[in-house]
């Protein structure tokens, strides 16, 4: 369950979207021309996932005595997010086109190259063993664990800017949420004071020895988690 914190202005959940169809098809779907495309958005085992993910968070918010009014949906532009997001929304019975929720486009997957677009999944793994060894360095024409970071520090001060008070599902995808966790548990570790503080502490940590080991964060499709 989500607890209060005087680290940041609001509360988190972060979602990692539905099975997808490219999960159902065992493809690496990460360029924002691909992925947002329709024939991208979730497998039908993917709705019941963000259907159940709804329902979970929708217990949270109720065991907190959140109010519906005090949500935001923050998600990624890409297909298979903004799909997990609408359902979600239903499931609180929040408007989808209505000002509670927003697509953030630095919240997007992990850009892993030309080399990587649409191959096999199996391929995934090189990808981490070079994060392991080096997440500064890039994979060719992609984005390093490092940039990934740095963008997902610019959505949280985004996030913080426009919102006080509010309970805020992030819907994004594997690598990026990994990373957000492993960012913000490092930053928790650090003696802050403030909000400002906090968000500083974000891009301060985005060093080898923390952000290397972001898998150990990994999620599963669908799966809800408190996390500040």
């Amino acid at each position: 369950m989500g607890t209060s914190s005087t680290l940041l202005k609001n509360n988190y959940w972060i979602l990692r979207h539905g099975k997808s169809i490219p999960n159902q098809k065992g493809l690496i779907v990460s360029s924002l021309e691909n992925g947002t495309l329709a024939e991208y958005q979730l497998a039908d085992d993917g709705v019941a996932q963000a259907q159940l993910a709804g329902e979970l968070l929708l217990k949270d918010l109720k065991d907190a005595n959140i109010p519906l009014k005090n949500v935001r949906i923050c998600y990624s532009p890409f297909a298979r997010t903004a799909h997990t997001a609408k359902v979600v929304a239903s499931v609180l019975n929040l408007p989808f086109e209505g000002s509670q929720c927003k697509v953030i486009e630095d919240l997007r997957e992990r850009y892993f190259g030309p080399s990587y677009e649409l191959s096999s999944h199996d391929k995934y793994p090189e990808i981490w063993e070079l994060d392991e060894k080096d997440p500064f360095e890039r994979p060719e024409g992609g984005e390093s664990a490092a940039d990934v970071v740095s963008r997902l520090v610019k959505a949280m001060e985004e996030m913080e800017t426009m919102f006080e008070g509010c309970a805020i599902l992030i819907v994004s995808h594997g690598d990026p949420l990994q990373m957000l966790q492993t960012i913000i548990n490092a930053a928790k570790e650090k003696d802050v004071s403030s909000s400002i503080n906090f968000l500083s502490s974000l891009e301060a940590v985005k060093v080898q020895s923390v952000i290397s080991k972001h898998r150990k964060f990994a999620l599963e499709t669908g799966e809800l988690r408190a996390v500040i």
